[in-house]
C-alpha cells in the first residue's frame, strides 16, 4: 500500500480565507477547513475506502498554516480517482446557505 497526499487548499478557491500574519486565527482558520471538507463531499461525494479528507497543519516562515488536503492510497483505483475528481473538482465558491 502507497499513500499520497493532494493539497487542496484552505477554502474554495474563490473565497477568502484566513490570512497568516500577526492576526491569524489558528482556530477560525480550522474551522475553515471543515467547513470546505463538508463542501467538498456535497460536491464531489464521500470518501471511499482507501481515502480522506484531512486538515493537516503546515509550517511556514511565518507560522503555521492549516489547509485540506485528501489522503488515499494510490494503490486503490477508487480512492485514486476520488482523489484526483477532489482536486479537480473541488467546489469554487462556498455553498449559498
Amino acid at each position: 500500500m502507497a499513500i499520497d497526499t493532494l493539497a487542496i487548499g484552505p477554502v474554495p478557491v474563490n473565497e477568502r480565507c484566513e490570512q497568516l500574519g500577526p492576526e491569524y486565527d489558528s482556530m477560525k482558520a480550522r474551522q475553515e477547513c471543515h467547513r470546505f471538507i463538508d463542501a467538498i463531499r456535497t460536491t464531489v461525494g464521500p470518501e471511499p475506502a482507501g481515502a480522506k479528507l484531512i486538515v493537516t497543519r503546515n509550517e511556514h516562515d511565518f507560522g503555521v498554516y492549516y489547509e485540506v488536503a485528501v489522503r488515499f492510497d494510490t494503490d486503490n483505483r477508487s480512492a485514486a480517482e476520488y482523489a484526483y475528481q477532489v482536486e479537480s473538482h473541488a467546489p469554487l465558491n462556498w455553498p449559498r446557505r
